[in-house]
């Protein structure tokens, strides 16, 4: 498996690909991969020529630095982990000044998709998200994008900046990956002890539970807040429920989509985990 360090030697590269009529895929990832992130890479050799994985942990959309800092660095570990996705895949690791050589002073702003639930509580996430994809689509332009539905609302951010920017790619959703306690497989997980992996567990049994309980959009957003600020070493964040496309609050079950979207602090760091369940 090849690693290109430099935007150039990527494009270069890719260039040969598209000249013998290749198809190109792109997993953006910002390291310390796991099963999530290798089906991602599965399905993208499944649908392309070549898949580019990239491992950048991007700076610009850290609103907390001690976050940025605690994140998992594997780099040796993910290379591993690609190498047993099959197919033609490669690796783009570029470093910090290679990406943003000067600061990336563009704003992007797509209300209400970025400036609810995440967007409400990490000011610049998105913005940062939107910096680091445009550029992993310039530098790659791929054929087809690769996203885990774990980050339900990012997927609907990229897909607005997509519209906006006038990118010609496919991006393509892929399904949670959980373990068997139903936890999703996140690359903080790696950051929880045992016994709060365990913990953290309840998320999603919470979430399950609650499409369950046929109440209202009400009764069901007090049920999972209620139930799991009662586990000691849990703490909700925030848990919308959400129109499934444009990610406003609803009231009613009457949408044709609807997504519950939670975070939770778990743990005595805490760790911040994300997680979502579909009601329609």
């Amino acid at each position: 498996m090849q690693t290109f360090n430099t935007i150039a030697d990527l494009r270069r590269y890719l260039g040969d690909c598209r000249a013998a009529g290749r198809t190109v895929g792109l997993v953006p990832t910002m390291g310390a991969l796991h099963e999530g992130h290798a089906s991602l890479v599965r399905r993208s050799v499944a649908e392309n020529d070549v898949t580019v994985v990239s491992i950048f942990l991007n700076p610009t959309q850290f609103n907390d630095k001690k976050d940025l800092e605690r994140y998992p660095r594997t780099l040796e570990a993910d290379c591993r982990l690609l190498e047993t996705c099959g197919g033609n895949v490669v690796a783009f690791a570029p470093s910090v000044s290679e990406v943003y050589p000067e600061p990336d002073t563009r704003q992007f702003s797509y209300p209400p998709t970025d400036s609810v639930m995440e967007g409400a509580f990490r000011p610049g996430h998105f913005n940062g998200v939107c910096q680091i994809v445009s550029k992993l689509f310039m530098y790659v332009e791929p054929d087809r994008a690769y996203f885990g539905e774990k980050d339900y609302q990012q997927i609907a951010v990229i897909r607005r900046m997509v519209a906006d920017l006038g990118f010609r790619l496919q991006i393509v959703p892929c399904p949670v990956v959980r373990e068997e306690s139903g936890l999703a497989l996140s690359s903080r997980n790696s950051l929880l002890t045992p016994e709060e992996r365990t913990l953290a567990a309840n998320i999603y049994r919470v979430l399950r539970e609650s499409i369950a309980l046929h109440g209202t959009v009400q009764q069901t957003h007090d049920y999972v807040v209620t139930t799991l600020n009662a586990i000691p070493g849990l703490e909700v964040q925030y848990y919308n429920i959400v129109d499934g496309d444009t990610l406003a609050d609803v009231t009613t079950w009457d949408a044709p989509s609807i997504v519950g979207c939670i975070t939770v602090y778990c743990g005595a760091t805490p760790i911040r985990l994300i997680d979502h369940i579909r009601y329609k």
